[in-house]
């Protein structure tokens, strides 16, 4: 279909329709934006022609073909003159850092009052004052106990900056492809009345610590690196100095809108702040986009891997690289990539994929949330999704020479590999729909030993944000499945007073059931947590089920119930967090079998406890977190992730998000087979497979029209994987289901060739 003189193809309708269903945050310009982007939409100089996509959009809407964001109202009528503003008061502080507790950085954009305050403090002290800022771009205010002590912003790159382009190594066309992936500290600013030593270098450091994940709330994407400049009539820079950025020279005197080359404004110095450690891979390697192709229908996904995998934000070539390997990894999961692709070419091809700049995990696992979401979002209304979330380390102590890895255990010098943090949904009857979100990084070996300086940090600077990160990824999800609850599931780990503190600011955001671990003050209690919670009365039992765990056989547990409604305290140096209202349930093995550690659990959840059967409900929720324990174990054991062979950390998480998929997939199948055991096979293999197997599970050389059911399918495969079905052995697992799986790729691809004929 044209609009206007732009075609407009079935695949990119649809991918325009996702992105607007899921893309609730964004305002009309980001998503023209972003659309510009996936489809080559740029001009001769490269930059993306966002009016044009945006008046394309329109017409596309006004044919009732997508449903855009509500646009802005604007006014044109006289403006009439405004009252005076109002008259703010600022602070008067002189003390030292560690006087002033915790310091925040407040998000301004969106809220109003915020934005009005921000803009008056800009206008009088600022020597830019408070705008306009150009193109994307967050505002913060600089919190504290003592008051607002001043602001900052980010906003778009500078088009060219000759210092900076030499640095990265830039090409005119790289620049126009990547330069999104740059933000500029456009306003930094603390009031002439907060006089505090080591401030102005903390504020930055707090700023690149969250920049990367807000800008991505906000527009979708992750900036790798951040520039600023510096008045070098006003100032020398020593802030940013100080917070490790680094200095690249100065600009030649030119504005924005300098097209004659009179270099009339002041000279600035040019500081830079990579936001992570590939910055210039990313930065340097080429934009590979999709050419737009004839108008043709596009078919709905053909297999599982183009449902998983088949929207990700690849040119068509890595994309359909990415579906190969996906159905080879599926077909071998025990294998590794040169077994799996089973041919030389194939495996060249795997390795230049997996090398590929525009090859993240991020970027691969992106169309496997959006499947997930549209998973729980097929559920029925009310329905409770529980999001387990936990963290592993993967070791690949094997891979001596590899870079781009970090310390796993106690030494900086030990053991070398990866942590992954996933959040992966799952029913409450356990069956695992996929992942919202995952995260995986290196530590830094030079911040190894900083866990015991951890009660100095703030939280944004501890490894322990990222559960905080996850939660608001999981948050956003919510936001846009208002028909279904989301449940926040953590261990231990996860009893993090700043998590529920984010909680209690997200009204419309998930629910949270936690595994205590703190004993925390409770208010107008004369105890602790834990004395508080045991002093209360039984008011009844409940039995789980315990699966098999390491040396511990699976069992029965009978456990006691108390709960009861509480308020924390916050910790001791965080009286700025308020004080935090909880719904607290103890679970508790009386009875335990001897030699057996008794259960006991201390669950902190924002749920609705009132009564025995939400205490135990909540209880029952719980026991479901070993889904995400059980998913690693699969992952390692099954995929044998650990023995991946690649030559940079970058390829080895790049394989890694395939194989968490793989990884799913098998569990899903498993768990299906148990829950809905009649579901026909067909949705997990194809018609050659399925007959394949049942030719040879039955020795019946004709096989069946119809596929059996997924549970008896299972059965079939595992019992090729060694799978011996004894009374006792109870339904197969994960294990013996990937090696049987391995076993019917092999027969089916004898199948296929005795099926061809002569």
């Amino acid at each position: 279909m044209l609009i206007g003189r732009r075609e407009f193809t079935e695949e990119i309708f649809e991918r325009i329709r996702e992105t607007v269903r899921s893309a609730t945050q964004l305002t009309r310009s980001a998503l023209a934006r972003s659309v510009c982007d996936w489809i080559g939409w740029h001009g001769p100089d490269g930059r993306p022609k966002e009016m044009s996509c945006r008046a394309a959009l329109v017409k596309l809407e006004r044919r009732g073909l997508i449903e855009l964001p509500p646009a802005r109202e604007v006014n044109f009528e006289r403006r009439v003159p405004q009252p005076a503003e109002v008259e703010w008061v600022w602070p008067q502080v002189k003390a030292p850092l560690a006087d002033l507790g915790k310091i925040e950085l407040v998000v301004v954009t969106g809220d109003v009052a915020l934005s009005r305050q921000w803009r008056a403090m800009m206008k009088a002290h600022h020597p830019l004052t408070d705008g306009p800022l150009c193109g994307a771009q967050l505002r913060y205010l600089i919190v504290s106990d003592r008051g607002v002590l001043g602001g900052l912003s980010f906003s778009a790159a500078a088009w060219r900056l000759g210092v900076r382009d030499e640095w990265i190594e830039w090409s005119d066309a790289t620049r126009a492809a990547r330069l999104s992936l740059i933000v500029s500290n456009s306003r930094f600013l603390l009031l002439p009345t907060v006089k505090v030593a080591q401030l102005a270098s903390y504020v930055l450091s707090l700023a690149t610590k969250r920049i990367a994940n807000d800008w991505l709330l906000r527009y979708g994407y992750k900036p790798v690196l951040v520039e600023t400049f510096v008045d070098s009539q006003r100032y020398a820079g020593t802030c940013y100095r100080a917070a490790n950025w680094r200095y690249l020279g100065m600009t030649q005197g030119r504005g924005r809108q300098d097209d004659e080359r009179e270099a009339m404004v002041a000279r600035k110095h040019v500081f830079v702040y990579p936001l992570r450690r590939d910055w210039r891979k990313l930065l340097t390697a080429p934009l590979v986009l999709p050419r737009l192709i004839p108008s043709v229908q596009t078919p709905s996904p053909v297999d599982w891997a183009a449902e998983e995998f088949g929207r990700c934000r690849l040119s068509p070539r890595l994309t359909q690289r990415l579906l190969t390997l996906a159905r080879d990894f599926w077909a071998r999961p025990m294998a590794n990539i040169p077994e799996a692709c089973a041919s030389k070419t194939k495996t060249q091809a795997a390795y230049r994929f997996l090398s590929n700049d525009d090859v993240l995990f991020e970027t691969l696992l992106q169309p496997h949330y959006a499947t997930t979401e549209q998973r729980i979002s097929e559920l029925g209304e009310g329905e409770v999704v529980l999001v387990p979330q936990d963290t592993t380390s993967i070791n690949y102590a094997k891979l001596s020479t590899t870079a781009g890895l970090g310390p796993i255990g106690t030494t900086a010098d030990g053991a070398q590999g990866l942590h992954l943090h996933s959040n992966l949904a799952v029913t409450v009857q356990g069956v695992p729909l996929g992942f919202l979100e995952a995260q995986c990084w290196a530590r830094d070996p030079a911040e190894h030993g900083k866990k015991a300086q951890r009660h100095a940090l703030a939280i944004e600077e501890k490894e322990s944000y990222r559960w905080i990160q996850s939660y608001q990824a999981v948050a956003a999800v919510q936001k846009r499945l208002p028909r279904q609850k989301l449940v926040s599931v953590g261990d231990r780990e996860a009893d993090i007073y700043e998590l529920f503190a984010e909680a209690a600011h997200t009204p419309d955001g998930p629910d949270l059931l936690i595994r205590a671990q703190h004993d925390r003050a409770v208010q107008g209690e004369p105890k602790r947590l834990f004395d508080t919670i045991k002093a209360q009365p039984i008011v009844g039992f409940h039995v789980v089920q315990l699966p098999r765990q390491k040396n511990r056989p699976a069992r029965e547990a009978k456990l006691a119930i108390r709960f009861a409604a509480l308020t924390l305290c916050p910790p001791q140096g965080k009286h700025d967090l308020p004080p935090i209202a909880i719904r607290v349930v103890l679970a508790q093995e009386e009875n335990a079998p001897k030699g057996t550690e008794p259960i006991e659990w201390l669950l902190l959840t924002t749920l609705a406890v009132e009564n025995l059967e939400q205490a135990s409900e909540k209880v029952t929720w719980y026991a479901q977190r070993w889904t995400i324990e059980v998913f690693h174990r699969t992952l390692k054991s099954g995929c044998n992730i650990e023995d991946r062979r690649l030559g940079h950390a970058d390829r080895l998480d790049a394989c890694l998000a395939i194989d968490m998929v793989i990884a799913w997939r098998i569990y899903y199948m498993v768990k299906l087979g148990r829950e809905i055991p009649d579901l026909p096979a067909d949705i997990f293999l194809e018609e050659a497979e399925w007959k394949t197997l049942c030719v040879y599970s039955t020795k019946n050389p004709v096989p069946p029209t119809q596929p059996p059911a997924i549970r008896e399918a299972n059965r079939m495969i595992a019992t090729i994987g060694g799978f011996q079905g004894r009374k006792s052995d109870g339904e197969p697992g994960t294990e013996t289901l990937w090696r049987g799986l391995e076993r019917l790729h092999d027969m089916t691809g004898i199948w296929r060739i005795m099926a061809s004929g002569p």
